[in-house]
């Protein structure tokens, strides 16, 4: 296999067509799934451990020769197509007026995953487009249960069984189906509601939700983490309050009020997860308990920098976007 790596070694090293067809003809030949080098690893795989000692190091110089070329390549390509216009470098960093800023909404949730990392949680993600179970039945919304007029929900028209999804709860049913507790998870991601746009909702937004799967899972860890969440958010002397409420898939339901500008403001739902959800998932709810909480990042990013329009998030106008250079 040496020879094989020397040769194709000299080959990379005299590659220097940057057309564009002859570089994609590189990347096939050299750096995809079904490159020559690709093939090497194949049957790196099934040598023995001498001589993998042997080939193993000249075989990855190989890849990363091949690679670093690919990139000169391309360097090369951009140059020559803009070399009608000779005062202008590509390759230069951008100007001042030219830079741009994490929107406040990222600002947002990467604070919030950060806060929630520091205790650790784990982040999951799932799919936008969901079918009933994992959106709505295996979360204690019987058909026809008066609870699912609480969601106005986009159907996909053609297939009634798949909708946008309402929340990201579904990524919930979808861990605790797939892996064995203990889990402790936040699930950011984007939702959807067949809501009238206005400045205080929007036909979609996004949602933080938290799952924590143990056994002796109690109210009081629930109360705990949240009131951590609430002091790293939005400051040490924070107050907060819970508030009994109800949610189809917890069982006691609580809403988190935060002490703001002289009265208080609802910033999360919550609750112990029902054990009619962990029977669904398989889940024996006699040997473990849960708490599940979801918040909206818009709402968040609207009481920490002073929003009073939800559209602006989606407007993408740059007089707004702008004042978020540097936030933190």
């Amino acid at each position: 296999m040496i020879k094989i790596i020397n040769s194709l070694k000299k080959e990379i090293e005299n590659f220097s067509d940057s057309s564009t067809e002859k570089i994609e003809a590189f990347r096939l030949k050299y750096i995809s799934k079904k490159s020559v080098i690709n093939d090497l690893f194949l049957q790196f795989k099934d040598m023995s451990s001498e001589d993998k000692r042997n080939v193993g190091q000249p075989l990855n110089k190989l890849k990363t020769l091949a690679k670093d070329k690919l990139i000169q390549l391309s360097q090369l390509n951009h140059k020559n197509k803009n070399s009608s216009h000779p005062d202008k470098d590509l390759f230069l960093p951008p100007q001042n007026d030219t830079i741009g800023s994490v929107h406040p909404l990222r600002i947002v949730r990467n604070k919030i995953i950060k806060i929630f990392r520091d205790i650790g949680f784990s982040i999951e993600d799932g799919p936008e487009i969901e079918n009933d179970w994992y959106n709505f039945t295996a979360l204690n919304f019987p058909k026809n249960h008066p609870a699912r007029e609480m969601q106005d929900t986009f159907f996909i028209s053609k297939n009634p069984d798949k909708v946008l999804r309402t929340h990201t709860s579904n990524v919930q049913i979808r861990l605790m189906e797939k892996e064995s507790p203990p889990m402790r998870v936040i699930i950011p991601g984007r939702v959807y509601r067949n809501e009238t746009v206005s400045s205080k909702s929007h036909c979609f937004f996004h949602q933080v939700e938290g799952l924590y799967i143990d056994k002796k899972v109690s109210f009081k860890n629930l109360k705990e983490t949240l009131f951590y969440f609430a002091k790293e958010m939005f400051g040490e002397d924070t107050k907060v309050r819970f508030r009994p409420s109800y949610f189809p898939f917890t069982e006691p339901s609580a809403e988190m009020d935060i002490s703001w500008k002289n009265g208080w403001l609802e910033i999360l739902g919550s609750g112990l997860v029902d054990p009619n959800v962990l029977k669904n998932c398989k889940i024996d709810p006699e040997e473990y308990s849960g708490f599940a909480f979801g918040m909206g990042i818009e709402r968040i990013a609207m009481i920490k920098y002073g929003i009073d329009d939800l559209r602006l998030f989606s407007e993408n106008d740059k007089r707004f976007l702008n004042q978020f250079r540097g936030a933190q």
